[in-house]
């Protein structure tokens, strides 16, 4: 089968590219960037922009099955450039799928598009949509996800997965983030609070891509549905991230201030970055205040029902994996 994966050289794509071609797929990645990894694996790429239309065609054409991937992400940026790649492009890629009777559409979502603010506590997908969002990222995604699951018909069988926190070797986001600011004392625990929070660990993410693939085209109740994929381990927040932190050897955190200060500092710091035109992001964001003060795990029911999910890779297996990649010096950290 020919299939697209849209971000196939991100964390995520390069990941579900790597099992689709161990099941001897054809693959295409469409990036706005070309990858020497993928190009060593055979794997055709193409580059573009998600909001141009006719890239997005021809990336799409000639293809069966669709994982829409890329997306802009991060706590800060255009507004304009959010819409254009999440909900331009999604447009786009949708376009395009029908244009060329693509049968497959899995769309990579987030928890954060139905996060409201406040703990989230073993919620299933019954959980609304916010009235209000905290950041572009979110709601644009959100916006995303609307319009993927509203494209699912007889023609278009549609889906979204809501992975939380993804993380492990090869990282280039995440992890990379934590040790950076670890290694340099930046980071301080928000409130005095055990926020259970749900991660999930890379390779478990992009089997549940590829198990949404094949339930899509059995399974007629999956269609149309969104679903939260985690490694179901909640652990309070900071012990996580000292487990990462370990990983690297870096000292654990033990600062710490309240949410209400984090909140006004992100405040602050935002309205100076937009008042001043200031480059790079703020150390701080409201939404990144609440996130990190909030609990946020998932009742899993749903993936494991539908898509048969179950997590292979422990959170300790995956720390392990994590600390070996470092050592081998693949990380470059």
């Amino acid at each position: 089968m020919k299939i697209l994966v849209t971000g196939g050289g991100g964390f995520l794509g390069k990941a579900i590219i790597k099992l689709l071609l161990q099941q001897g797929h054809q693959l295409r990645s469409y990036s706005r960037s070309t990858y020497p990894q993928l190009k060593e694996l055979g794997v055709e790429q193409l580059s573009g922009d998600l909001n141009d239309p006719e890239s997005v065609s021809q990336a799409v054409k000639g293809c069966e099955l669709v994982f829409h991937v890329a997306a802009k992400a991060g706590v800060w940026g255009r507004s304009a450039d959010y819409y254009q790649t999440n909900v331009l492009g999604t447009k786009n890629i949708i376009h395009s799928c029908r244009k060329y009777r693509v049968q497959r559409l899995i769309y990579t979502s987030s928890p954060s598009v139905v996060f409201d603010g406040t703990d989230m506590e073993g919620v299933n997908e019954s959980v609304p949509y916010p009235e209000h969002f905290h950041a572009d990222y979110p709601q644009t995604k959100a916006q995303a996800e609307r319009l993927v699951l509203s494209a699912n018909d007889q023609s278009l069988a549609t889906v979204a997965l809501r992975p939380h926190l993804i993380w492990g070797p090869e990282d280039n986001h995440l992890v990379p983030r934590i040790w950076e600011r670890g290694r340099a004392g930046a980071l301080r625990k928000i409130g005095r609070r055990d926020c259970l929070v749900d991660t999930v660990y890379i390779d478990n993410a992009a089997k549940a891509h590829i198990q949404a693939a094949e339930q899509l085209a059995v399974n007629p109740d999956v269609a149309g549905k969104a679903y939260f994929i985690a490694n179901d381990e909640p652990l309070p927040l900071w012990d996580m991230v000292n487990q990462i932190l370990a990983t690297a050897d870096i000292p654990p955190v033990t600062g710490m201030v309240s949410p209400r200060s984090a909140y006004a500092a992100g405040w602050l710091l935002e309205k100076i970055y937009r008042t001043f035109n200031l480059s790079g992001e703020p150390r701080m964001t409201r939404f990144v205040a609440k996130e990190l003060s909030t609990a946020h795990w998932f009742d899993l029911s749903a993936a494991k029902k539908d898509l048969g999910y179950q997590p292979a890779v422990s959170i300790e297996e995956g720390l392990e994996r994590l600390r070996n990649w470092r050592i081998e010096g693949s990380s470059g950290y």
